[in-house]
């Protein structure tokens, strides 16, 4: 190998040690379920710390269907994995739609919380609401999980990451669960107005 061959390759390897990494752990919403490839909101997120030359690398661990208790599962092995600066934290909403306990989702969403920050993860944390058809005593149990812990944690957190967009039918696919490719670029600005502040 040449010297500068040499060079070129060291100076990757440095930019690829020093880039910070982001990982976002979700369900179907995050991992893009019916979303055309490369289309999805983490992916726009991608596109954006690109642009605007920020170092970071983004890794989607999303899983369609994820409850928190199958984020609970992976998140050791995912930290390990990917050593991340940050973990965005987009799961719930599959506990509520199956009607499981909030009590046990917080507990999840807790452990996840404590298990990122012992590994030097910092948390943004992803707020979901269920449809208006889960009853609104169950509907508010459920959601308030999401401030309590940000306030418990002192964590950055996202009110809702379809507000502007669940209840558009234009914007969401006929099972009115999943945000459809016209709303992925409203979503990635909905969390990069607060992710971007947090990494510089």
């Amino acid at each position: 190998m040449s010297k500068y061959m040499f060079a070129v390759w060291l100076s990757i390897v440095s930019a690829t040690a020093s880039a910070e990494v982001i990982v976002v752990l979700g369900d179907s919403i995050s991992a893009g379920y019916g979303i055309e490839a490369g289309k999805n909101w983490v992916n726009l997120i991608e596109k954006k710390l690109e642009a605007e030359k920020f170092p970071h690398r983004v890794f989607n661990e999303s899983i369609s269907g994820d409850t928190s208790a199958g984020g609970l599962a992976r998140i050791d092995s995912t930290l390990a994995r990917h050593k991340p600066q940050w973990l965005l934290l987009e799961l719930g909403a599959n506990d509520g739609l199956r009607g499981l306990t909030p009590q046990q989702m917080k507990a999840n969403l807790t452990e996840i919380v404590l298990r990122s920050q012992k590994a030097g993860a910092q948390v943004l944390l992803l707020g979901m609401r269920l449809p208006p058809n889960y009853g609104k005593r169950y509907i508010d149990m459920f959601y308030n999980i999401y401030p309590a812990l940000a306030k418990e944690f002192n964590l950055s957190f996202v009110p809702f990451i379809l507000e502007d967009v669940a209840l558009d039918k234009a914007l969401m696919q006929p099972d009115r669960l999943h945000p459809n490719t016209a709303a992925q670029p409203i979503i990635a600005e909905k969390i990069w107005g607060y992710l971007k502040p947090l990494l510089k």
